[in-house]
């Protein structure tokens, strides 16, 4: 049998359930469909430093494969034009793949099981549980986090899955090209390289090597990376760590040396992700909706110029104008950050969060569908925060956490004042 491997979200060896399945097939072809940009915002194609961590982390998959002598094919086009043209040219006899949240994911799925006569089966492979596992039926989630918490919290997430040892052979005359040159260098602020080796040795090196898991309560808000975060997030994002291997981790550490306030709080974020993973299979195509999956209204309006200036880092508010600044720069925000940009852009500029979440969507290295609209739905009140959304007083927030503005001058923070509406002759009233 000709088995194919569809990667998505699990840029792996290790823990990969669908791709240790799949080893049981006679030849076995690896692919991987480039990422394409939802279409909306007007926001087109991915940021370079993004893209750059892609690159790396397909070079690094490659580079693991090729000691079981497999190598993995990059496509583009889509999933829907390509993975049908690879199994027409390869004579493939089923598809196996991970489980992915977001409406078009699922959409891509359900269309290649119509299109293809063959089947396609779907992995869990990238949340801390299973389907099964959970107390709930997975169209009955709780609508809020808190009650998600306390249901799982008994719950022990299964031992992660070794790496295959072997893999079939790939059929004849599959060849991978080449992958495209980087767009953008890594940030001396955060030189941080794609691959499950360099997510490892962040692994061990913030937990075991500086234990930095044992302060990380008290440091998690920190604006810059690599200093009190854990900033596992982008290889968590792309699957290039198992967030199984994550948990694994942290629960190793406490066996070895201490539970404490900080361990647990670094399982709660996990759980963060957990929910918004489940919530997303749920919300679906409401995940992008301005009102959320129940249709919560919120009025908001776009004013071109002042969204620009937002994404600039050019606005009245040098705190955020600095992390919108590093976001560019180096792909990466710290959470901190993410909560006062978004209550920037939905309460002071009055923007549809959705537009903030897009921007984020091109630029984050650790860009992951479900956290990133979960969270700027948390913000907005459309979505799963019981208080109906968050108002964050900027000003009080860049005294607690930049008190010396170290942070803002760094990244530039610190802009002309500008006024937030412009009128010129295009906007006078037409008399009669």
């Amino acid at each position: 049998m000709r088995a194919l491997y569809w990667f998505q979200t699990d840029l792996r060896l290790n823990d990969n359930p669908g791709l240790l399945a799949s080893a049981a097939s006679g030849q076995l072809l690896l692919a991987f469909c480039w990422p394409e940009p939802r279409p909306w915002c007007n926001l087109s194609g991915i940021g370079g430093q993004r893209t750059r961590f892609m690159i790396e982390s397909l070079q690094a998959l490659r580079e693991a494969l090729a000691p079981l002598r497999q190598r993995l094919l990059v496509v583009r086009g889509g999933p829907l034009k390509a993975l049908p043209a690879l199994v027409e040219r390869f004579g493939i006899d089923a598809i196996a793949t991970s489980r992915t949240p977001g409406h078009y994911e699922r959409v891509a799925v359900e269309a290649l099981r119509r299109r293809l006569d063959i089947p396609l089966r779907v992995y869990d492979g990238n949340t801390l549980f299973g389907e099964q596992a959970l107390p709930f039926a997975a169209d009955r989630l709780p609508a809020h986090y808190t009650p998600f918490r306390l249901a799982v919290a008994r719950l022990v997430p299964a031992a992660p899955l070794p790496a295959p040892t072997a893999l079939p052979p790939p059929p004849p005359g599959a060849a991978a090209d080449p992958l495209p040159p980087s767009p953008a260098q890594r940030s001396p602020a955060l030189p941080i390289g794609g691959g499950a080796a360099a997510g490892h040795r962040r692994l061990q090196q913030w937990v075991f090597d500086q234990r930095g898991i044992e302060r990380y309560e008290a440091t998690r808000n920190g604006l810059d990376p690599l200093d009190g975060s854990s900033t596992l997030s982008p290889w968590l994002a792309n699957g290039s760590l198992s967030v199984r291997e994550v948990a694994a981790a942290v629960a190793a550490f406490e066996r070895r040396h201490t539970r404490n306030a900080s361990t647990e709080c670094l399982r709660r974020e996990l759980l963060w992700r957990e929910f918004f993973h489940w919530r997303a299979l749920g919300d679906d195509v409401g995940l992008f909706r301005a009102g959320g999956a129940r249709g919560k209204a919120r009025l908001a309006t776009f004013e071109p110029r002042n969204f620009a200036r937002w994404c600039q880092g050019d606005t009245n508010y040098p705190l955020v104008n600095a992390c919108m600044r590093q976001l560019v720069a180096t792909g990466w925000m710290s959470n901190r950050g993410r909560q006062l940009a978004a209550s920037c852009l939905i309460n002071e500029l009055n923007i549809d969060w959705r537009y903030g979440a897009a921007f984020f969507e091109k630029h984050l290295i650790d860009h992951d569908v479900a956290s990133n609209y979960g969270n700027w739905q948390y913000l907005a009140g459309v979505g799963a925060d019981p208080r109906g959304g968050r108002h964050l007083d900027l000003a009080r927030q860049a005294a607690a956490h930049d008190p010396e503005q170290l942070f803002t001058t760094k990244w530039g923070g610190f802009r002309a004042p500008q006024p937030d509406y412009v009128t010129d002759a295009a906007d006078w009233p037409i008399m009669p």
